[in-house]
């Protein structure tokens, strides 16, 4: 089949691993291929990715709202001595997709043909797990039901008859609780008894898909119903594994078929086959769960809903801000960089390496290119390490404990009404406060979005307005120093360009928004143990991603220094520094680091503050710029790689003049309200 292969996260990757095993897996070396294949398929976060690491040892971001995988990600395991490739893809709510994350899923069970597929579902979820349950025993592939998230299930009072459902469908069904490991050994177990599952499904359109079925030669792998489903979808792409698979008179003829079916009897096929489905649903649901007495956990359901209301969701939203800019911008912005810094560095690393430089190395070159000025000693390791590390590591703790904590989906409540003006819905809060760890992965997390518009205006506003981890944690730590005002004044500027922006977008973009249907998940304690794993993995990817990259540019600037070069694009970009923003020509170094990452550019602006090279308001001008800055380079990359060369250099030329602009005239207001100004 000749499908496009979805991008992989991570392809063949070695079972060796330091994470524990479940019971019941060998190490063994991997057999000799092909290795037959399992694919992870459910809902959002039902806990897919989590029994993803479990099986292959392998780090993959786990978060307690939907959309958190969006790339597939492979591994081997080894289970009773057979070696599997697990394939974990992203969440799906239908195998009829409304967003790119689920055409990718769509397209792996297709074109991979996966040997196994476990159905890894949300047990308190019954009915919207079982019309995915539905859409799979059309596939004819062996499954096994996975009712994850039991212990949810249990402190609701809600108790699923798993053999009922197994006989229903003819395949194992286990109960689980993927965070602990609870239900492994069953779940393993079950692997070697999973069957192709019996299609309960009957209604008025049996005639209909017999029809289907014949056309399509019983041998095809497409599914009938599902066929005529993507058939009759407004998205074309979802034609596509029909067009690979079915010889264009067949295809004619199938589509005459359901014309003249829907003429006669005055129905659309798909929604026929939508309507039994739901039927079917209905009659079957609530005989396969009942209610016991449990003690509820008012609290967190008081407190789940004061975070998705106005009148107490924003005072709350305010406290956590709060409370971020006490741990990221004092604790890891100011007291942890200050001892890193101007003790670790500047009175210990820097010094002994000069004095080792001077001894060993007494050339000019070498010295000037480890402990000078751009020196990789001297510049690169104090930017990286000391400067940013803090930052990141404090910023990454408090996100994980509020991606864990299941707040974060309930802003996209909170924030519907303020999107949609920007032709987005509430959705898009997630890509958006995503990036605040990483713009690039964050333009990856866009395809949860349905729309081709929602996604274009979500990667713009990404690229123009959203800081990433360093670079909010530099914003934070330099406005510490200077005043609450000023930290207010920068982010009021950057918000309402990105409102603007978003709204002009919205009336520019062709398109349609998506409804905003999305399931929030319970308020839940974070587990330490998850958030420090998280957090140290994150931080090893900073680690290797950030300082090769704050060498390089290091490097290209003292070359640029040494070739009398630098002064001479500081020279040229003077007209704009200083005369547009108002800033010293030196700024301008900071702003060409900042093309090559934005915390790289931020950390140089972190420096001239400390040299008391700029005031408060060409502070508050400088943050502002840069924040509005084209996108790093990764950034820009991954923009070509989701939307293509052109659309990603248009939404970079579209960003410059916004960020040059809204410069420009913050410096003409500030100086104009010189009472406005000495608050700062």
């Amino acid at each position: 089949m000749n499908l496009t292969r979805p991008a992989d996260k991570e392809v063949g990757v070695s079972m060796s691993h330091s994470l524990p095993r479940p019971t019941g897996m060998e190490n063994a070396r991997a057999e000799s291929p092909p290795r037959r294949k399992i694919a992870l398929v459910g809902n959002p976060n039902v806990g897919k990715s989590v029994l993803f690491g479990k099986l292959t040892g392998q780090y993959v971001v786990v978060s307690n709202y939907p959309g958190t995988t969006v790339e597939v990600s492979r591994g081997n395991a080894t289970i009773y001595r057979e070696t599997f490739e697990i394939i974990d893809t992203p969440g799906v709510n239908s195998l009829v997709p409304q967003s790119e994350d689920e055409r990718v899923t769509r397209d792996i069970l297709l074109a991979e043909k996966p040997d196994l597929i476990i159905q890894v579902a949300d047990a308190k979820n019954l009915r919207r797990s079982l019309l995915i349950t539905l859409q799979l025993a059309e596939l004819q592939c062996p499954l096994v039901i996975d009712l994850n998230m039991m212990d949810e299930c249990r402190t609701r009072g809600i108790v699923i008859d798993h053999k009922a459902m197994g006989a229903l469908f003819g395949v194992p069904v286990v109960e689980t609780v993927a965070t602990t490991g609870e239900g492994f050994r069953r779940l393993f177990d079950a692997l070697k008894n999973a069957q192709v599952p019996r299609d309960p499904h009957q209604g008025d359109s049996d005639a209909l898909l017999e029809q289907v079925r014949v056309l399509l030669n019983h041998s095809s792998p497409l599914p009938a119903r599902l066929t005529v489903e993507w058939l009759a979808s407004s998205d074309q792409s979802l034609r596509r594994p029909i067009e690979c698979l079915v010889p264009p008179e067949k295809l004619q003829k199938l589509e005459m078929q359901l014309q003249e079916f829907r003429e006669r009897n005055h129905q659309f096929p798909a929604a026929m086959i939508n309507r039994e489905r739901v039927a079917f649903l209905d009659r079957h649901v609530e005989s396969l769960r009942h209610m016991v007495p449990f003690d509820r956990k008012i609290f967190y359901e008081k407190l789940g809903k004061w975070t998705r209301e106005p009148l107490t969701g924003v005072p709350i939203l305010v406290l956590v801000l709060f409370l971020m800019y006490e741990f990221v911008g004092v604790l890891g912005a100011q007291k942890a960089v200050d001892f890193l810094e101007k003790t670790l560095f500047g009175q210990y690393v820097i010094p002994a390496a000069r004095i080792l430089f001077d001894r060993i190395m007494p050339i000019a070159f070498f010295h000037d290119l480890f402990v000078g000025p751009y020196g990789l000693i001297s510049m690169a390791l104090p930017y990286a390490i000391a400067i940013v590390l803090p930052i990141v590591g404090t910023f990454f703790l408090a996100f994980g404990f509020l991606e864990d904590s299941g707040y974060l989906p309930r802003l996209s409540i909170l924030s519907d009404r303020i999107f949609r003006a920007m032709g987005l819905n509430g959705k898009a809060v997630l890509p958006l406060i995503l990036g605040l760890g990483c713009d690039t992965m964050a333009t990856v997390t866009t395809r949860v979005l349905a729309t081709k518009k929602e996604r274009i205006i979500a990667t713009l506003l990404l690229a123009l307005g959203i800081p990433c981890s360093a670079q909010l944690g530099v914003i934070l730590g330099i406005t510490a120093g200077v005043s609450k005002l000023a930290l207010f004044t920068i982010f009021a500027s950057v918000t309402l360009q990105v409102f603007v922006v978003g709204f002009l977008s919205s009336k520019i973009v062709k398109g349609q928004r998506s409804d905003f249907i999305f399931e929030i998940p319970p308020i839940r304690v974070p587990q330490l143990k998850n958030i420090g794993f998280k957090t140290w993995m994150r931080m090893k990817w900073y680690l290797r991603e950030a300082v090769p990259l704050f060498m390089l540019g290091t490097f290209i600037l003292f070359l640029l220094d040494q070739l009398r070069v630098l002064k001479h694009i500081i020279h040229a970009v003077e007209p704009v520094v200083v005369r547009m923003l108002g800033l010293p020509a030196e700024t301008a170094t900071a702003f060409i680091l900042g093309f090559l990452r934005r915390d790289y550019g931020a950390a140089g602006l972190y420096r001239l503050t400390e040299a008391g090279k700029l005031d408060h308001i060409q502070i508050v001008i400088a943050l502002v710029t840069m924040t509005l800055f084209v996108p790093c380079t990764a950034q820009f990359f991954m923009m070509i790689k989701e939307h293509g060369w052109k659309r990603a250099l248009y939404i970079a030329l579209v960003i410059t003049p916004i960020a040059l602009g809204t410069g420009a005239t913050l410096n003409w207001l500030l100086h104009l309200a010189p009472q406005f100004s000495k608050l700062l």
